[in-house]
């Protein structure tokens, strides 16, 4: 099968990122990449346009990574807050995942965070203090403290007293007093 080098001007997944040199198949290149605008054929006018590309690349992939840094710096000094509905026994009504952590940073702190950026080995089901692992580049790293609170305050059981006070509700019929009359009634079938 024949081969075609091509230089790709985007990241292509599986295959390379922006201005990288890759060997192909011919019918790749033609009926995809090229077409998609994703690369462009190797030739010697290419070449030195892919010299501009890189250099862009490395300047923001630094930009990238420093901006990151900044944003690790500040995370890690901040606690986020999270309230959640709770039942009677305090137990998480749900989980907290990484996208309500990423919508909660929106609201909360103003960082748009991509959800895939937070780990969490498995959604957090408990009340308290947890750290959660933020991955912001390759090679950045830090960890947020996120605080989860019950929206809804703890109901303490009711004592007995206030049970035996509670007034007893009587059963519905069609009309107040209906019972008796019917039994009664029945009764008198029974009689005769």
């Amino acid at each position: 099968m024949p081969k075609s080098e091509v230089i790709l001007i985007k990241n292509v997944v599986g295959l390379g990122a922006e201005s990288d040199h890759v060997h192909v198949s011919a019918g790749y290149a033609r009926n995809f990449l090229i077409p998609q605008g994703l690369a462009v054929p190797v030739t010697q006018g290419n070449k030195k346009w892919v010299e501009n590309l890189r250099r862009r690349r490395a300047e923001r992939e630094v930009h990238e990574l420093n901006t990151m840094s900044e944003l690790a710096k500040s995370l890690s000094a901040v606690t986020l807050t999270l309230a959640v509905k709770t039942g009677e026994d305090g137990k998480v009504f749900g989980s907290i995942t990484g996208g309500s952590i990423a919508d909660a940073l929106k609201t909360q702190l103003d960082v748009a965070l991509d959800k895939r950026k937070i780990h969490l080995e498995k959604p957090i089901h408990t009340l308290g203090e947890h750290e959660v692992e933020l991955r912001l580049h390759p090679d950045v790293r830090c960890t947020l403290k996120v605080v989860i609170k019950s929206s809804n305050p703890l109901r303490e059981a009711p004592a007995a007293e206030d049970k035996a006070e509670a007034p007893k509700t009587e059963k519905r019929g069609r009309r107040a007093g209906a019972e008796p009359e019917a039994a009664a009634a029945k009764g008198d079938k029974k009689a005769r």
